[in-house]
This record gives structure tokens, sequence and C-alpha cells, in this order.
């Protein structure tokens, strides 16, 4: 009888066979030889193991024209790879990872082949992000080694690797291929099995989300994928990934997690499969959301989607002055982007000590670009007379753009855009910068709704370079151009939407922050596990727990149940353990406790 893998002592796993030698695959077998590892490359294809080869010649001759290896080590790693197109060759493997296609069938096959090939203690990974780790394992005549090990495109690149147990997984395997990674400069999070895993589980919800409103036609494309970029600093938009994923993978992923959650969220959304079965599945096609200029080629090219920078249907009105009512952070930071722009702003509080104390905030926030280099001081100086402080909006009788920044309650909004109807004179712009709230509402407060409009800025709004215009169906073309004009002379990126519960930012990024919630309350993995996972593996300046943090988690409550109550979609209602933390006064950074304890400031 062969002893259990669990009470054996695994041996370091030096000699290791990757199965499946496409850009995964290939990027694996690198990052495993330039770590001194000996790498068995198997394809059944002689054309993509030779492709292998010539990737691994291509990037090692490549670091040793920027010194980061010697022409001995390139040859040294060269010689750690031989490539076959039988998996017979996997027999001395130490440890076997699959990266083929992304179907059971296929998988499932190389594994009971691999039952008769390899040693009793040779631990099985497979490299899947979408399928059932157990399933895998369950038809394997030696599940207890059988387990997922998901790396993350490029692989020499990224650092996350997802370990990911089934209920049969042996505890030693697991630590076998966690010191494994360890060893290769990686950062292992151990995760359960589940389609998706954390970082694919987080981020194909968000993507499916992205493809939906696309679909929907609510925003185009390039708005989606720039509102994405520069609102949340990622560092790709969810359309542009998509196409850089593999609009087939995407959808097949999508169709792994929902047959496991049933959750409206992740049924993949209909244009993914017209994508799919045209043909048209991203870069590798040349063609998904955007075009490109041949198959496999990054460079979008111009289509017949692609928005024209003459197409300007109607001219804007003229803005010189412009009035900021509100007190707060954003208020002080909008009324610093338009005086710095050289517009004389008008900055309008509840009393007067209220609106000097935003313009003294404004002082320090010019000060400390002075000192950091970014404007001279003489230009900080003019910027700041510019702003003239008041405790009344009837000081707004004079300008041309109004922007209220004032309390997140529609109630509040309502009662200031009957007073700004009143004292502002005809043919001003009224604003809003609300971020969750229905700007139509506060146009109805108001005799002239056609000329009130969503200016949703970003906090800090000096720093933040995206504003999102919100037309209602009552807003003028020409109250539409003069926002567009007015974001460009302020150096803002403005992009298009409706106005619906979260605009695009919020509608995409507050149910990706619900559903990392969830994951802790199911106790499926840590706050830490899940924060490392979607910054190493998904580029997110921040994980999802240190954003929610900072945003405050009574924000992102308030946020979450608007988005709910707009659409309807259980997938969408706050995770009780949000609600049970904002019951409780644990908000965030601001009250020194939140999903983690922080200094108080």
């Amino acid at each position: 009888m062969a002893t259990p893998l669990s009470d054996t002592p695994l041996s370091p796993l030096r000699t290791i066979a990757v199965v499946g030698l496409g850009t995964m695959g290939t990027g694996i077998a690198e990052v495993l030889a330039r770590a001194g590892r000996d790498v068995v490359g198997i394809d059944i294809s002689e054309a993509q193991a030779a492709t292998a080869v010539t990737a691994l010649e291509t990037s090692t001759a490549r670091a040793v024209e920027r010194g980061r290896l010697t022409a001995r080590e390139r040859a040294d790693v060269l010689a750690r790879l031989r490539t076959s197109t039988d998996l017979r060759t996997a027999a001395d493997a130490d440890l076997v990872i699959e990266v083929a296609p992304e179907s059971y069938e296929v998988k499932q096959q190389i594994f009971r082949e691999l039952d008769g090939i390899v040693r009793p203690g040779t631990i099985l990974a497979t490299g899947t992000n979408a399928l059932s780790v157990t399933r895998l394992a369950a038809d394997s005549l030696r599940p207890e080694r059988v387990l997922g090990l998901h790396f993350f495109n490029p692989a020499p690149a990224m650092k996350l690797v997802e370990v990911v147990s089934s209920v049969l997984t042996a505890p030693a395997a697991v630590t076998a291929v966690t010191d494994l990674a360890l060893a290769l400069g990686k950062e292992p999070v151990a995760v359960g099995d589940r389609p998706g895993f954390v970082a694919d589980g987080l981020l194909f919800g968000y993507l499916n989300q992205a493809a939906a409103m696309y679909e929907a036609k609510y925003a185009s494309r390039e708005d989606i994928d720039a509102a994405m970029r520069l609102g949340c600093g990622l560092p790709m938009g969810p359309l542009a990934l998509l196409d850089l994923i593999g609009v087939d993978t995407a959808r097949t992923v999508l169709e792994a997690m929902y047959a496991a959650s049933h959750d409206r969220l992740h049924a993949p959304a209909p244009v993914l499969g017209q994508l799919s079965e045209a043909g048209l599945t991203g870069r590798k096609a040349g063609r998904g959301f955007y075009t490109y200029e041949a198959p496999g080629s990054a460079t979008v090219v111009e289509d017949s989607l692609t928005p024209r920078a003459d197409d300007v249907p109607v001219p804007g009105r003229p803005v010189r002055a412009v009035g900021v009512a509100g007190s707060g952070t954003m208020a002080s930071g909008i009324a610093e982007v338009f005086a710095k722009a050289g517009y004389e702003v008008v900055l309008a509080a509840r009393s007067a000590e209220k609106a000097e104390t935003a313009k003294a905030r404004v002082g320090r926030s010019l000060a400390r670009g002075v000192d950091k280099g970014r404007l001279t001081a003489e230009a900080a100086a003019r910027a700041l007379e510019r702003i003239t402080p008041t405790g009344t909006y009837d000081d707004f009788a004079g300008v041309d753009l109004a922007v209220e920044a004032v309390a997140e309650d529609l109630e509040v909004k309502r009662q200031l855009f009957a007073t700004l109807d009143k004292v502002c004179r005809p043919g001003a712009v009224l604003a809003t910068t609300t971020s969750s709230l229905s700007v139509v509402a506060c146009a109805r407060a108001t005799s002239r709704p056609q000329d009130v409009i969503g200016m949703h800025f970003f906090n800090p709004a000096p720093a933040m370079k995206l504003v999102e215009v919100v037309r209602t169906v009552l807003t003028a073309d020409d109250v539409h151009a003069t926002v567009r004009e007015v974001c460009g002379k302020v150096r803002k990126h403005a992009v298009d939407c409706g106005d619906r519960a979260g605009f695009i930012v919020n509608a995409l990024l507050f149910p990706y922050l619900n559903n990392a919630v969830k994951m802790v309350q199911e106790h499926y993995a840590t706050l830490d596990d899940i924060d490392a996972a979607m910054k190493l593996g998904g580029g997110y300046p921040m994980g999802p727990f240190e954003l929610l943090d900072v945003v405050g988690l009574d924000v992102s409550l308030a946020i979450e149940k608007v988005l709910h109550r707009e659409f309807r979609d259980p997938g969408l209602a706050p995770a009780p353990l949000l609600e049970h933390l904002v019951a409780a006064g644990c908000l965030g950074r601001k009250t020194g406790r939140g999903f983690r304890e922080h200094a108080r400031r």
C-alpha cells in the first residue's frame, strides 16, 4: 500500500514539468528556469514548443542587454529548459503544472494520463482560474496530491500566486508549492476551491458589469475605460482588459462562476457571447471591444466606434465666473481647480466664517504645490486672489456656472438648487457634484431643469483628472457642451454618462468592494490575502479593504444601498458585515477603526 502523501515529507521541487506552452505556460517555464529549476515543457504542438524556447531565448537576451543576467547565467537558464510533445517526459518530475485550455475534458484527460506516468509522490497542479480543483482532483488516482497553482499573466512580472486547496489536498503538498512560490520570488496566497478564487473572483464580476454597461449603451467604451483608469488608478480599463484576457476566456470564467454562485452579477453579459461566437475575442483576434493593428497587437486603431475630436454638435455657453457652494474638502478642491485655471471664483458657505476656512484650506493646498514645485509662488498667490469667500448665495448673481458640493443628501441639495434658481442669472449653468443621487431630482427643484447637469469631481479634486459629466433627460445640448468645454479648460478628462445611480465609477467599483466584504464574511479569505491578491494580481493601487477604510464604511454603505435600491439586483444587497461595522461606529480611518485598526488623527 502506498504511503499517504500527507505523511510523506516532500523533497524539494527541483524538476518541474509544465504542460501547455501557451503564453501562460511559457511564462511559468521561464520563471522556473530562471530560478534554477530543471523544466520540462510539454505541448502537443511541436511549433508551440519551439515558440516557447524562442520566447525564452528572446527574453533572456533582453535581460543580458539590460544587465540583469550575464551571458553565462543566460546559457544556464536556457540549458534548464527542454521541451517535448510526449507527456511521458514528465515521469521524473517532482511537480507537474498543467496550463492547458480551460476545459474539464482536456484537463481530466491530462490528469488521467499523468496518473500512469509520474511517481506516487509527484504533486499535480492545475493552473485553472475557472474550473473546480476538487472536480479535477476527484478523477485522479491520488486526489491528495492535486491542487491549484494559479499564476497571473505575464507570469515573469506578476508577483501573485494563488495556492488552491480542495477538501482532498494534503497539507504537505500545499506546503511544498507554497515554499516553491516563495523561492520563485512570488507572493503566495492560500485560498479555497471556488471559481475565480480571490483575484479573478472579484475581477471578473467587475469586468462583466462593465461589459453590460457598454452593451446597454450607457457610456462609450472609451469613457468606461478612462473612468476606471482615472477614477480608480487602475492600469487598464475593464473593456481593454477583457480584450487582453480574451473575451472567450472571460465568458468561460463567468460561466463557471455563475454555475457555482447563481448570482446574476456573474451571468455573462450577452455581448461577451456575441463577440466570442463572432470570433472577436480581443487582441489575439485583432478585434474585440476595440480594433487592433493586427492579431496579437496591443496597438488600438480607429474604427467606426472611435469618437471624432471634431464631433461637437453645438457650442457651449461662455463661462468667466464660477460659483462653488460648500465648505468641505470637495468644495475647496473644486474652487482651487477653477482658480488655478484662471476663473474668478465665488466660494459660498452657510457662514462667512466657514467660507474663509474653506479658502484658507485652498491656500494651504496651493502652498504645498509650491513646495513640491508644481506651481510658482506667484501663480499660487494669483489663484488665491481669484477666490472670493462669502456667507451668502446671493453673491452667485453674476456667475456663469454654479457648482454645488454640499452634503450628499437629496433634500439638502434640492433646497440649494431652489435657492440657486432664484439668485443665478438666466442662462447660468447649475451643476451638482453628487456621486450617487438623482441629478434630475435636483433639476426639478428649479424652474429651469434644462440648465442643470451633473459634474462629478473626484477627491482630491486638484489631483484627480476625472470628471463624470451626467446628462439628464432634460439637460440642454449647449449646457452639456459648456461643461465639456470647461472640463477641458481646467485640464480634466470628462466622460459622459446618463443619470442613474453610481454613474460609471461607483456603479462598477462598489459592487466589487461589496463582494470582497462577502468573501471575508464567508471566511473564504482574510483581509490581508484579499488586499494582496488585488494589488499583486489585479494591479489595483489599493486593496478593497484599504480603500473601504479610506472612503469610509458609512459612505460605502450609503452608495451600496442606493445601487441596490435602483437596480433591484439581489447581488447588490450590502453585505451584512459592512452594515454591522457601520452600526458599531467602525467607519474606517476617520474613527480609528474600520476593517482594520488605525491611529487616531
